[in-house]
């Protein structure tokens, strides 16, 4: 039994139902095909402004994000190497870690390893201040930041300077190894201040505590949610959203801006590497969402953070 079982989505998915996936689904003609010849969107990133204190933020690909807001620069979720043990990105990190500006805080949501990477650990040292879910300074000492750890349970926050920094919960689970599966907890952060709040949900599937979420610890300025992983559908729905639920979500937690992620870095999944962005513009649109207000970025796209 998992530390955290009693918070981890259902239904549990098992070697079972990868067989059914990854076998049975194709033998019977039922995994989508990818038409190809999407070239994810990629630009440099705006070396000014990442240097400045300035408030912005920079899509690095997948969960990964360099947030600046009160003048602390704090990644998300950083896997900044070539590939993800097997599977190799489709596109280069937005900013290569070498130049990276002087890391002060990072922020883990999971350990999944396309959220928790030793490598990138590794290389970013004992310089920042780490913040995770509750049982995950082992695996992050293992890749060597043994320095300044904070753990955190669900709706526990953080301060750092000027940030409040809060786990929120996710509806996903979490396994680094084979064997230790839900022993470490998951979840998204609500990050407050100066210039306005963030929210970064991890991976999740969807539900109705986006709505508590945005009451307890918004008002959120820019949330980032994953539009990408969710085919097949059977398979996915109880630990990603498709980017329908995405925007729905958006607008439960009453966020200004919906910035995507979670696509086009790593092909994890079987849906088509550029049906994600197409399929939540569409669903934005749809929930009345104003078309500058859906952030859709580039790999490497910096934008200012202006309320």
């Amino acid at each position: 039994m998992g530390r955290f079982d009693h918070l981890a989505t259902q239904p549990r998915r098992g070697p079972a139902d990868l067989f059914r996936w990854r076998v049975l689904d194709p033998l019977q003609g039922k995994r989508i095909k990818d038409p190809g010849g999407f070239v994810t969107p990629q630009r440099p990133y705006d070396v000014d402004l990442v240097k400045s204190p300035a408030p912005s933020l920079t899509w690095i690909g997948h969960a990964s994000f360099l947030l600046t807001l009160g003048k602390k620069n704090i990644l998300f979720d950083p896997v900044l190497g070539e590939r993800i043990g097997p599977i190799k990105r489709l596109v280069a990190p937005g900013i290569g870690w070498q130049a990276l500006p002087p890391i002060d805080i990072v922020v883990i949501t999971h350990n999944h390893r396309d959220h928790l990477d030793a490598w990138s650990i590794e290389r970013l040292g004992d310089r920042p201040t780490y913040v995770a879910p509750l049982g995950n300074t082992r695996f992050l000492k293992a890749a060597g930041a043994s320095a300044k750890i904070v753990e955190l349970d669900w709706w526990e926050t953080t301060g750092i300077d000027s940030l409040e920094i809060t786990l929120v919960p996710a509806r996903h689970w979490s396994m680094h190894l084979p064997w230790d599966r839900n022993d470490a907890l998951w979840g998204g952060y609500v990050i407050r201040g100066p210039e306005g709040t963030a929210y970064h949900s991890g991976d999740t599937a969807y539900w109705d505590t986006f709505e508590e979420i945005g009451q307890r610890a918004g008002p959120i300025d820019w949330a980032m949610l994953p539009i990408g992983a969710y085919e097949p559908r059977w398979f996915m729905e109880p630990q990603h959203m498709g980017p329908e639920e995405a925007a729905s979500a958006a607008k439960m937690l009453g966020a200004t801006h919906f910035v995507a992620m979670h696509w086009g870095t790593f092909k994890l999944t079987d849906e088509p590497i550029g049906e994600p962005p197409e399929r939540a513009r569409a669903a934005w649109q749809a929930e009345g969402g104003a078309e500058e207000k859906l952030w859709i970025l580039d790999v490497g796209e910096t934008r200012h953070l202006g309320r």
